[in-house]
């Protein structure tokens, strides 16, 4: 593979970390621009651009004629961020428009979802924000040849992110025995992908001719269900007999609507995907970090820094109420 010059617009989130290291540790030339505000190291090597992305002068300013081989963009979620992005980082080789797997069809008509899966989201304003980026791209793509690829994310974590509703909150009610609130049943499948193995198919479609013009769902083949996932979080955090109370997600929404969203748009669907498609380009890509492994990295960070741990005393007064609820209409 042949050294490329990449522009990442963002670099510092859960998963354009992870890319920028892989880009990095196969020889690209890598330059992140953001606001630098950044909470994560960047690899030696790594040059680092501050500006505010929202802002095109700032961002013309800091790149000034510079172009690049590839621009892969961590940081648009609407149309008009779009369009500031491609006006103000110039024409390039490759722009890598990052959406979002929320953005398929929910609930979804068939499993395993795949890129032909329509593109529909009546739940969530942040997935039909995605989808509208994507109809512009595909627009540009069509009627003025903008060399884009489109890329579609689902769950991907790592090390500082916890998966279940309320995060850290979760372990401190599992820490001091009090039951913790899974939506649904528990029984719907979730596709978990660790940032680490997310970072290869990416890594591998950058420059890659046969990636242009066409979109790709990057997750890992690992879907476990919600129950597997709150078990082995309660595994790492070392609680030995977790008491789980299953609460429809639609109930959830209602008592806590800023979870709705994700919830009834996008978690309470068992979501597996057909990831042949970007497998074809990068042979290289597959699941290696499960979630099993992964929640015990988590809980090893948490630990290590307890000044992450921060418990939401509104959640958490809210999920005794919700338990509380549950368990008076099972009496």
């Amino acid at each position: 593979m042949s050294s490329l010059r990449i522009l990442f617009l963002g670099g510092s989130g859960v998963i354009s970390t992870a890319c920028v290291r892989a880009a990095v540790a196969v020889g690209h030339h890598v330059t992140v621009l953001n606001r630098g505000r950044r909470s994560r190291a960047v690899p030696d090597g790594v040059r680092e651009l501050v500006a505010d992305v929202r802002d095109g002068d700032a961002v013309r300013a800091a790149l000034g004629r510079e172009r690049f081989d590839v621009v892969a963009d961590f940081l648009s979620f609407t149309p008009e961020h779009v369009e500031t992005a491609l006006t103000a980082t110039g024409p390039s080789g490759q722009y890598v428009f990052v959406s979002s797997a929320s953005a398929y069809q929910k609930p979804p008509r068939r499993v395993p979802v795949t890129e032909s899966t329509p593109l529909h989201n009546p739940f969530w304003s942040y997935s039909r924000d995605k989808i509208a980026c994507e109809d512009l791209l595909v627009r540009r793509s069509r009627d003025e040849g903008l060399p884009m690829t489109i890329v579609r994310p689902s769950h991907t974590y790592d090390h500082t992110s916890l998966p279940t509703l309320g995060g850290w909150t979760d372990i401190a009610r599992l820490r001091a025995g009090k039951p913790v609130v899974v939506h649904g049943d528990g029984t719907s499948r979730w596709t978990i992908t660790h940032a680490d193995d997310f970072a290869v198919a990416f890594t591998g479609i950058l420059g890659h001719p046969a990636a242009i013009g066409d979109s790709f769902t990057i997750t890992g083949s690992h879907a476990p269900t919600w129950n597997d996932i709150y078990q082995w979080t309660a595994d790492a955090a070392g609680v030995v007999s977790p008491r789980f109370v299953h609460i429809a997600s639609e109930t959830i929404a209602r008592w806590a609507p800023g979870l709705g969203p994700t919830l009834v748009g996008d978690k309470a669907h068992s979501m597996v995907f057909d990831t042949t498609k970007v497998a074809t380009l990068v042979p290289e890509f597959r699941t290696t970090i499960t979630y099993d492994e992964g929640a015990q990295r988590i809980i090893d960070h948490y630990d290590a820094h307890p000044e992450l741990q921060r418990v939401d005393d509104d959640l958490d007064a809210l999920f005794d109420r919700m338990v509380a609820h549950a368990d008076a209409a099972g009496a």
